[in-house]
């Protein structure tokens, strides 16, 4: 019976855990502090079969364009690898900002950033080439906790974030890996 208890004490333990952090990042990222910075990074995501960008993509570009048209961010990393679909990431986010007025010099492609690590990597890279010592993040909710956290680990301390207001069942599954990998990396 007591190697029970100590089963059941370890597991109501880690899902305790697991609800604290959820919550943690769940409003860490739905928060905008209103700050400003030199550059937006908004991280990749799925472009469909056909070329167009997903959804949840747009969604991030969306936010990022409001950064910049608010005159919050001066510059704007996209930055994505090689999908599955035969497109560069990268390139697709580019294209969506340009046909929304933003001039082609603002924009910075990173289309090597296959995964979070890679893109604070190669983010960090261009710091001189771009000028910049101050970041937002642009992702989704529950993926700016760790991103800013990432950056912070290289050294980089000056980032906050935006996230869109767009939400789809696929994030319980998101939050969960999230969960996993903020610990991992």
């Amino acid at each position: 019976m007591k190697l029970l208890a100590k089963i059941k004490f370890v597991f109501y333990l880690l899902l305790l855990w697991l609800i604290v952090h959820l919550t943690c990042i769940t409003i860490d990222g739905l928060s905008d502090n209103g700050a400003t910075a030199d550059v937006a990074v908004i991280l990749g995501n799925k472009v469909n079969p056909d070329g167009t960008i997903s959804e949840r993509l747009q969604k991030r570009l969306e936010c990022g364009l409001e950064l910049y048209k608010a005159k919050r961010v001066k510059k704007i990393i996209v930055s994505g690898g090689l999908g599955k679909e035969g497109f560069y990431e990268g390139d697709k986010m580019k294209e969506f900002l340009i046909k929304n007025s933003v001039l082609d010099s603002v924009i910075t492609v990173d289309n090597n950033g296959n995964n979070t690590l890679l893109t604070v990597e190669n983010t960090l890279k261009l710091k001189d080439q771009l000028h910049f010592n101050s970041i937002i993040v642009v992702s989704q909710f529950y993926h700016v906790t760790r991103t800013k956290m990432l950056f912070k680990k290289q050294g980089f301390k000056n980032v906050s974030s935006v996230s869109p207001h767009y939400f789809e069942l696929r994030d319980v599954y998101s939050m969960l890996r999230e969960f996993v990998a903020y610990y991992v990396e």
